[in-house]
């Protein structure tokens, strides 16, 4: 996959959009570091894929909260545990 800089993208854009018709995706970096995905597609796919690249956020989201309860330790909470801080959650946004 080709990385291609915020300033080549804003100084070359031609040769840019040539590149992704080409290579079909393309990293974006500032300061050497990645910060976008820029994706070819054409207007008949445009919802498939907001909705492929939609999936993959939450199952990225989900993911992260795995490995978070993990390292928490709340992964081996009792379903009576878990009940009990639903309840106080609720019982603290009723206030």
């Amino acid at each position: 996959m080709r990385f291609v800089s915020v300033r080549e993208l804003r100084n070359q854009s031609a040769s840019v959009w040539k590149v992704l018709s080409e290579e079909k995706d393309l990293v974006i970096t500032s300061n050497g570091k990645p910060i976008a995905l820029l994706s070819a597609m054409v207007e008949e796919d445009l919802e498939a894929s907001l909705g492929a690249v939609r999936r993959a956020r939450a199952q990225a989201a989900a993911t992260a909260l795995q490995q978070a309860s993990l390292q928490a330790g709340t992964d081996r909470l009792s379903l009576e545990d878990i009940n009990a801080e639903i309840n106080a959650a609720r019982r603290e946004r009723a206030r």
